[in-house]
């Protein structure tokens, strides 16, 4: 019987995006490359744990769960987490960004210092600025001034994210365009925090990094994996990646795998398969923002 791999999520290295496996495995990702999986028959996708720990009880989670975890481990995963707001007490600097996504898709957030862009990348964000950095209570208080006093938002979903990376502009001065501008209100603000130091504009590009920018960007994504299944498979040549989306060009046209999707299962190597997993048309998804101002 072919070896099953578990899933431990996409991670983004210097050189690009890479798959880690339970036990330590890692796989570099690079475009071009094939990437195929399946899922064996009968197999059943459990929860991941919480904070390093196993799940006591091997819960058993739904196929279309991003998080992969049980309600009891999702709970605790979030109990000391700076983005539930349980880490109040956090001694580390964090720099607050501004991160755009797409036309009219912008948002502001909070990073640990140390991880520098890796967040982003994370993220998915096409382009983006520091807009500074401080302690935690400051950063959060820059971030929640700038969602009461312009409307920005501090959370994009992924599915919004995925409708415009077709229609991008061509240009990294067209993409930094309204976090420059946005920068720049913010910037006139009244009402920083004074433990927070600004920081000037300075947009970061990652259009060719995720291989969506001119003559590297490959063709646009015309559906997305919906979930896993246990005998389903899928397999592509990866001509983009995103945040945790895997870009794959499969006899379907190019599909868009999350990997959050992944982690649960238990994995078996596949060659040759068609895209035999759910999958859903891309489609501007309703409430994508028009503009943000």
């Amino acid at each position: 019987m072919a070896q099953a791999w578990k899933c431990a999520g996409l991670r983004w290295a210097a050189d690009g995006p890479v798959l880690t496996w339970v036990g330590g495995r890692r796989s570099v990702l690079a475009r071009g490359k094939r990437v195929a999986f399946g899922v064996a028959e009968g197999g059943v996708r459990t929860c991941v744990g919480a904070r390093g720990h196993a799940c006591p009880v091997r819960a058993g989670v739904t196929g279309r769960s991003t998080g992969a975890r049980c309600e009891e481990c999702a709970r605790l995963d979030r109990a000391h987490s700076v983005a539930a707001d349980t880490m109040a007490d956090d001694p580390r600097p964090y720099h607050v960004y501004l991160a755009w996504f797409g036309p009219g898709l912008v948002k502001v957030g909070i990073t640990a210092y140390e991880r520098g862009s890796a967040r982003l990348l994370e993220q998915g964000a096409v382009c983006f600025s520091w807009l500074g950095h401080g302690p935690l209570m400051a950063a959060r208080r820059t971030e929640e001034l700038l969602r009461a006093a312009l409307g920005v938002p501090d959370r994009i979903p992924y599915a919004h994210k995925r409708v415009v990376r077709a229609a991008l502009p061509e240009s990294a001065s067209e993409r930094a365009a309204e976090i420059a501008g946005l920068h720049a209100r913010a910037v006139a603000l009244g009402g920083w925090p004074e433990a927070l130091t600004p920081e000037p504009f300075r947009g970061v590009d990652h259009a060719d990094v995720f291989g969506i920018d001119g003559a590297e960007r490959g063709p646009a994504a015309v559906a997305e994996v919906a979930e896993l299944v246990a005998g389903g498979a899928i397999g592509g040549e990866l001509v983009a990646a995103a945040g945790p989306d895997l870009h794959l060009a499969t006899e379907r046209g190019v599909v868009v795998l999350d990997t959050r999707l992944m982690t649960g299962w238990e994995l078996l190597a596949a060659s040759g398969e068609p895209c035999a997993v759910p999958v859903r048309e891309l489609r501007r998804a309703a409430g994508v923002q028009e503009g943000l101002f």
